[in-house]
């Protein structure tokens, strides 16, 4: 089954990175250059994703306000919301799941192909 995952992060190359990744294993990936964008998208219509996948330090809006927004407004209700940061403490992850979050990965403790994956196993 194919998957619509929305990939939101500051970082263009990790963001062309992951969206090669996903498209090649056959999903359709939409880039996010932040929770703004994302956020401005949603509230227009369209077709929603299946998951979310954000950083958590963006400029401007934050993965955790986005995700916020993003439950406030009640417009993704079936989409996996998972972050994806190199923010690991306590606090941050005690925040996700504050959110309800679906998953939280850290950057730097997953590889491209480990991080799809999980994304897939969660979905």
């Amino acid at each position: 089954m194919a998957y619509r995952i929305f990939l939101v992060d500051d970082d263009k190359f990790l963001l062309d990175l992951y969206a090669v990744k996903f498209k090649t294993a056959g999903h359709e990936a939409v880039v996010f250059a932040g929770g703004e964008d994302l956020l401005s998208t949603l509230r227009k219509g369209g077709a929603a994703p299946d998951a979310i996948m954000l950083d958590i330090i963006m400029p401007g809006m934050d993965g955790f306000e986005t995700v916020a927004a993003l439950r406030k407004e009640n417009l993704v209700p079936t989409a996996k919301i998972i972050f994806l940061s190199n923010q690991g403490q306590a606090s941050d992850l005690e925040k996700a799941k504050q959110l309800k979050a679906d998953g939280y990965i850290i950057k730097a403790s997953a590889i491209p192909s480990e991080v799809l994956s999980e994304v897939l196993r969660i979905t």
